[in-house]
């Protein structure tokens, strides 16, 4: 800090907390990013309500799941690690827009928008082969509500990320002022946790 007329002026660059910055505690602060963290907060408490009616149905119906009902673990798996690595290379992208290297941080996005496309697709497959329907019985309609609200989220987070791809030298995208880039980072982390857990409650917990 620095005293200027009897006041503290707080300097831009001077280190807070080790080897995080004043400039990057308020890209963390900024209202987009404050924003998208609170809606994602009250998704996850959405998803969470369907997680819970699941475990509810899953106390009070017997078998569970219905005779008949097979899943494509091993595809369901592939598609998993498509995400996973998705949100890697989504990482990815905001430390090469962070350095800079807008070229480089392209090339991780385009990346991470086909990961995304392909999970969507092997979901779109997966409903496909699936012998039962939504209206088959209690198990299907809480199977399609819970991956086909997911489904949606990414798509969601595909369209969002081809805007960014579009829009990566607007102002809110660039090094010095990326609040929109850590925002989608953000959204696209969340689908993914998201997933891990509906995935391994349906296909392993079942």
């Amino acid at each position: 800090m620095s005293e200027t007329t009897g006041n503290f002026q707080a300097v831009a660059t001077q280190p807070v907390f080790g080897t995080t910055t004043s400039r990057e505690l308020a890209l963390r602060t900024h209202p987009l990013v404050f924003g998208v963290v609170m809606f994602l907060a009250s998704e996850l408490m959405f998803f969470g309500s369907l997680l819970a009616a699941y475990f509810n149905l899953r106390a009070s119906d017997s078998p569970w799941p219905p005779a008949g009902v097979t899943l494509d673990t091993l595809e369901s798996s592939i598609g998993t690690g498509l995400l996973a690595l998705s949100s890697l290379t989504m990482a990815l992208t905001t430390h090469s827009i962070a350095k800079g290297a807008t070229l480089v941080a392209r090339l991780w996005l385009g990346a991470t928008m086909l990961l995304g496309t392909a999970f969507e697709l092997i979901a779109l497959q997966g409903w496909i082969r699936a012998p039962f329907r939504i209206d088959s019985h209690a198990y299907g309609t809480i199977y399609y509500a819970l991956t086909g609200f997911h489904f949606l989220h990414v798509a969601a987070g595909i369209i969002m990320l081809g805007i960014l791809f579009a829009s990566m030298r607007m102002a809110a995208f660039e090094r010095d002022n990326r609040a929109g880039v850590e925002a989608i980072g953000f959204y696209w982390h969340f689908v993914f946790a998201v997933w891990v857990l509906i995935w391994g409650t349906i296909y392993f917990v079942r």
